[in-house]
């Protein structure tokens, strides 16, 4: 298992990254020699202005898209040289997803998107997997809500199903990209403290890509990025903190 300075084990890292579109005039480069690593167990945002590259670094990282030149591993597996067929099977079975849309299925009750990743994968869940399940849904407060479709949740109800979603698997990464971006402030701080604890209490590794100086407020670590570079790194930091940093970029540029 590959681990940092620190002696923190990496659930993901990527190794000189970059990534271009198009060629000769019309090239353009959205990564630049990238190389970070995600530490198990860890909540990292990673931020920056639109066009900075964050959810091209995001997307790289969780195999939905590959490098031009540089290396991608999840946890000790190399997965800038796997086929279509390796990678949605790595995905399924490693990789957990919370988006901004929220991306659940309309046909299916909630329990049965909840389950979905499980029958994705042509396996029911163990009696493990389904008492972990039943604690999100209790802790979600989707109990009274199973035999629902999506379209009769509030938008906040169905981020939380989002995430129960993500989590059920005990999946070894959580991406999760701008999953508070159609949230009321109040909403989106609880779906936060969601994310935030089930790092915390169940030592899920979480990367978030967020331009929201709150929404980065609740992760243990922030990545910053500019013009497809990482430009800073840093612990915990307060809203303000992070916004005075974010303008400071904004005027450099």
């Amino acid at each position: 298992m590959e681990t940092s300075t620190t002696g923190q084990a990496f659930v993901a890292r990527v190794a000189g990254v970059t990534k271009s579109y198009g060629t000769g005039t019309a090239k353009v480069s959205a990564l630049s020699e990238v190389s970070l690593g995600l530490h198990r167990g860890q909540f990292t945002a990673i931020m920056g202005p639109s066009g900075s590259g964050k959810s091209t670094l995001m997307h790289i990282m969780a195999g939905l898209d590959s490098p031009t030149t540089g290396q991608v591993w999840l946890g000790d597996s190399e997965i800038s040289g796997l086929g279509d067929t390796e990678l949605t099977l790595l995905r399924r079975r490693r990789i957990g997803f919370v988006f901004q849309s929220f991306n659940l299925v309309p046909t299916l009750t909630i329990e049965g998107n909840i389950h979905l990743p499980f029958e994705l994968d042509g396996r029911r869940p163990t009696a493990a997997e389904e008492a972990w399940i039943s604690e999100l849904v209790n802790a979600l407060g989707l109990d009274a809500r199973l035999t629902h479709r999506p379209h009769e949740l509030s938008g906040g109800q169905q981020q939380r199903v989002a995430i129960a979603r993500a989590l059920g698997t005990r999946p070894d990464l959580i991406f999760a990209d701008e999953p508070t971006g159609n949230l009321d402030s109040r909403t989106g701080r609880q779906a936060l403290a969601l994310l935030a604890s089930a790092s915390a209490q169940y030592g899920q590794s979480i990367a978030m890509v967020t331009h929201d100086p709150v929404a980065a407020s609740y992760a243990d670590r922030i990545v910053f990025l500019a013009d497809g570079a990482v430009v800073e790194e840093r612990g915990r930091s307060t809203p303000e903190e992070i916004s005075s940093f974010m303008l400071a970029m904004e005027r450099a540029a």
